[in-house]
């Protein structure tokens, strides 16, 4: 008999994942004999892909799994075992356009854990106790973030505020950023052909009303806040609205949360009357490091982790968005977690980053793109001048082609 292996998976972590990893790799662990040693990482998606690259461009042996987000493939693909032939059978149950991110010059590099975006959480209780209705656009939410906050303040929570979101000079900015030009019909900064769309009036709109956020219905820490600052501000009580992931659904409901039972979510709002929703495409795969010393047992777990036990599970323990079809229509998860069904239709309305267009690129693209935002929301330079000076800074990094 073979010794057991001890696999390393590495993964960034917000909330319960590392409680959650654990319960979810026992049967593979007592089915193989094999372990599973968790390396976590910080919760910021470009610090982890930072390091993911340092650690693969090194050979390392030592991570035999790598926990990765769905704009990484093309960058990662050369390090990366294509998995086509060992999931031949599992990948048909997968959303195609899932397996087709992960998929970079015909190889499958990485495997559908679940699927992620973004939707609006807002406190029942008090758009109820005002009188108003969920904001169908950003406008509208500018409106009602304020009234409530006003009114909330007024009868003495001083620390309340209207709207929370990620303001941090990260990936995260990219997608709420994403979210308002894509809504305001500004395109998706690079289109699927590789032009540069940017810089144009809609964009420029959509920044400047998020400008307009900052300190009046959001609080200024919020140019520093990531997921779990603004999931902490929400879930303590002090906050309308929220944008974030579904992972702070069951989080939010969870006993010790101040707004168990008073919250629902909706999709994203759109630009204008005439705009619509847009949600920036989350979601995790795991990959296998071509430099594992255990590769088939590495091929063993991800295998494991991405089919229809684990997806179920991960979805009734953590309300993550199964990339399996059918578990849309599984009564265990609607009964545990009801809001899994209704996400559909936020996933409706996603829209992907431009990784696919810019490539190896995506990285710097992004990087360029959440910084400008950053200056903008921060008061250096307008919106159209940001654009612009992104727009050249852009074309220098296409070159001849992405």
């Amino acid at each position: 008999m073979a010794a057991a292996a001890e696999l390393h998976y590495v993964l960034g972590t917000v909330g319960n994942d590392v409680e959650n990893f654990r319960k979810l790799v026992k049967p593979w662990e007592a089915t193989t004999g094999n372990t599973v040693k968790l390396v976590p990482m910080p919760a910021s998606t470009s610090d982890q892909f930072g390091q993911y690259r340092l650690w693969l461009a090194a050979g390392n042996k030592d991570i035999d799994l790598y926990q990765t987000d769905v704009i990484w493939a093309p960058q990662l693909a050369e390090q990366l075992v294509d998995l086509s032939e060992a999931a031949i059978d599992l990948v048909p149950q997968h959303l195609p356009a899932v397996i087709q991110s992960q998929t970079v010059n015909g190889k499958l590099v990485a495997l559908p854990l679940f699927t992620d975006a973004p939707a609006l959480y807002y406190r029942k209780d008090l758009l109820d106790k005002h009188g108003v209705a969920v904001p169908k656009t950003w406008e509208e939410l500018t409106q009602t973030a304020r009234k409530i906050q006003d009114a909330e303040r007024a009868d003495g929570k001083k620390d309340f505020w209207g709207f929370v979101w990620q303001g941090n000079a990260y990936e995260g900015l990219t997608c709420n950023a994403l979210e308002w030009v894509k809504s305001f019909g500004g395109g998706q900064i690079v289109e699927p052909d590789g032009t540069i769309s940017v810089n144009n009036e809609k964009a420029a709109a959509a920044l400047d009303l998020a400008k307009s956020w900052i300190g009046t219905i959001s609080p200024e820490g919020v140019l520093a806040y990531q997921e779990e600052e603004a999931r902490g501000v929400w879930q303590t009580g002090n906050a309308v609205f929220m944008r974030n992931w579904p992972y702070a659904y069951s989080l939010g409901n969870s006993a010790d949360s101040a707004v168990e039972g008073r919250f629902d979510v909706a999709p994203l709002p759109s630009g204008s009357e005439n705009g619509s929703s847009a949600a920036t495409l989350g979601g995790w795969n795991v990959g296998v490091s071509k430099y594992s010393e255990h590769r088939e047992e590495a091929i063993s777990l991800a295998l494991f982790l991405a089919g229809p036990e684990v997806q179920k599970q991960r979805a009734i323990l953590a309300s993550s968005l199964p990339t399996i079809i059918s578990l849309y229509d599984d009564p265990d998860i609607a009964a545990a977690q009801p809001i899994i069904p209704r996400w559909k239709e936020v996933l409706l309305n996603a829209v992907p980053r431009p990784s696919a267009s810019a490539k190896v690129k995506y990285n710097e693209l992004s990087s360029k793109f959440w910084s400008a935002v950053h200056e903008t929301l921060s008061g250096n330079g307008s919106a159209a001048e940001n654009l612009e000076v992104l727009e050249l800074d852009l074309e220098d990094l296409k070159g001849g082609d992405w």
